[in-house]
């Protein structure tokens, strides 16, 4: 299923993501905070790898190709007489002129180098160890050439790469093929935060160029996230989202007059109408421990126990506990097989787990049931949005919207689905004509804002927003999203900072837990190149999510982050060179 604001309009978190990608190049290079695999960075050239340029040998059996790894250092024509000259003795060593060493190290080096080309990995690994001992000063070269053997070994030694890297980097900490190297083993032994960092700071010191190493960062990136998300949900209690989120859910469901209880109601009875009065009155947390209560006294009556197994259902699905949700679902409509809205949120459930031909098919089962509900076209409209089917889409608005015309978000989605189209025209007058007829309602103005920002029409759609939070002034609690709304266009008109951040921190002030908020307050601290601040940020954005994929998302951020604030702490000399990029960037 789509993200709950979507129900709604276009979401503000989604704006937010849009405002990184369009700025992705200044983020990155700027602050050195490039949010890789999540939508931040731009890796403007690939690199490919040049064939050996070698035709095939006329033996009946085909010889194994030789390596060819752009890793290794300094391949030069093979040597005769690999084998000669037995391991030299420390005191043999000892008692060698300086140049002596130095000229046999490199001797041995170069012979390494082709018995690797040969794929003969122990026997190059013995000659590199013999470079190691002879060369009177450490040579990362040699460290990081025995390494590559012992990645290529079978099975590989990923613990011996790793080793021989840390000393490499001990010696040139700038030495991007043994960086590579060291990461690839690290990724292999399931060190992702170790390999994310490896692979982060190769990719900024070959200025961002290298299309492999960026692959790589998004590769590890994701399976860090991933990992740490599923560790998080395996630990984390469930837990409602954001007022800000919970209301948006449940306004887009129509109203119902409150069920009647009966003549003689039960204590979980009279239970379920203080949960469905507390729901009205937009207290969530109460509502949700009062339909538990309820659910566990006891309701006398089918149609009562439906309407609470909806409503548990309901706030289930809000925590992400998509299979109790859905088993609440299918409970209430046992009990009240009529009941469209318990197939509406069904649908929901079954598109959530990516089976849209079963949501559909709820919708079907509404429509057949009861035809004229309005809910049941609009949330299969939201189906078809979110699928972007935009024409289908429109046309369920529509029905909706006939239906019942005092539903304001059918024509919001309406005019939202007609701009996907491409019909501008049509999709303003739509607006206009909304606003004409609900002049009360903050929503109009806010998403009416949002496709004048998406146009970049940054003055009207900041009057819109200023319209929007002025109108939501009369509401309890107001919403925080034109607050969040004009935040960004303020950034991308003036880039007003300050003016931005404060209109943030107002959004936090009304609904603490406003994930758009937190989330342009971590991008804008990146502009700033606060980028410890950005971290703390989107760490409250990782507490905040729901779900697998939210959770992932928002820790794609906060991991891709913590590994560059990691480069600018061991590469302080890259801050200059990392300005000059930007300049040539923006």
């Amino acid at each position: 299923m789509a993200p709950i604001e979507s129900d709604v309009a276009p979401s503000c978190i989604d704006r937010v993501q849009d405002f990184v990608s369009e700025n992705r190049r200044t983020i990155l290079v700027a602050t050195a905070a490039a949010l890789l695999a999540a939508g931040a960075v731009y890796l403007a050239s690939s690199s490919t790898r040049r064939s050996s340029g070698k035709g095939k040998s006329k033996d009946r059996k085909p010889k194994k190709k030789p390596v060819n790894d752009p890793i290794i250092e300094e391949i030069k024509p093979k040597v005769d007489d690999l084998d000669e000259n037995a391991p030299l003795s420390p005191e043999q060593i000892a008692a060698m002129p300086l140049e002596e060493r130095v000229k046999q190290a490199a001797s041995l080096k170069i012979r390494g180098n082709s018995l690797y080309q040969a794929r003969k990995f122990e026997q190059a690994i013995d000659l590199y160890t013999q470079a190691i001992q002879v060369s009177p000063r450490p040579e990362p070269v040699f460290y990081s050439n025995r390494a590559a053997c012992y990645m290529y070994m079978s099975p590989p030694q990923h613990e011996r790469v790793v080793a021989d890297c840390d000393d490499a980097l001990r010696q040139d900490p700038s030495y991007v093929k043994a960086l590579n190297r060291r990461a690839t083993a690290l990724e292999s032994l399931n060190r992702f935060e170790e390999a994310l960092r490896d692979f982060t700071a190769a990719t900024i010191l070959e200025r961002f160029q290298n299309e492999t190493a960026a692959q790589a960062v998004e590769r590890v990136l994701k399976k860090l996230a991933t990992e740490k998300a599923q560790s998080i949900l395996a630990t984390r209690e469930p837990r409602l989202p954001s007022q800000t989120f919970i209301s948006a859910y449940f306004a887009a469901f129509r109203k119902r007059p409150l069920p009647t209880l009966p003549e003689i109601p039960s204590q979980g009875d009279q239970t379920l109408l203080l949960a469905l009065e507390a729901l009205e009155a937009a207290d969530y947390p109460h509502a949700l421990t009062l339909v538990d209560a309820a659910l566990d006294q006891g309701i006398s009556w089918d149609i009562g126990r439906a309407e609470a197994l909806n409503l548990r259902g309901t706030f289930k699905f809000l925590t992400a506990d998509v299979r109790g949700a859905k088993a609440d679902l299918l409970e209430s409509l046992t009990l009240n097989p009529t009941f469209t809205q318990s197939l509406v949120k069904l649908a929901s459930v079954h598109m959530e787990e990516g089976d849209n031909a079963q949501a559909m098919k709820c919708f079907e089962d509404a429509i057949e049931i009861n035809e004229d509900d309005p809910d049941v076209y609009y949330h299969r409209g939201q189906v078809f949005f979110i699928t972007n089917d935009f024409s289908s889409a429109a046309t369920n608005y529509t029905k909706s919207s006939t239906l019942d015309p005092t539903f304001v978000f059918s024509h919001i989605q309406l005019a939202v689905a007609q701009y996907k189209l491409g019909n501008l025209s049509n999709s303003m007058a739509t607006f206009r004509r909304t606003m004409t007829s609900f002049p009360s309602r903050g929503e109009v103005c806010n998403y009416y804002g949002e496709l004048l920002l998406d146009q970049q029409r940054f003055q009207d759609a900041v009057e819109k927003f200023d319209r929007a939070i002025e109108l939501e002034k009369a509401n309890s609690p107001p919403n925080p999203l034109p607050l969040v709304n004009k935040a960004l266009a303020i950034f991308q008109w003036r880039q007003d900072l300050p003016a931005a951040e404060a209109l943030c921190r107002e959004a936090l002030v009304l609904d603490p837990s406003c994930e758009p908020a937190v989330a342009t307050l971590a991008q804008l601290a990146l502009q700033k190149s606060e980028i410890e601040v950005a971290i703390t940020w989107f760490d409250k954005q990782v507490q905040m999510a729901r779900g697998e994929a939210e959770i992932t998302a928002a820790l794609t951020y906060l991991e891709a982050s913590k590994a560059q604030l990691e480069f600018i702490r061991n590469y302080p000399q890259m801050a200059e060179q990392l300005t000059q990029i930007a300049r040539g960037m923006m």
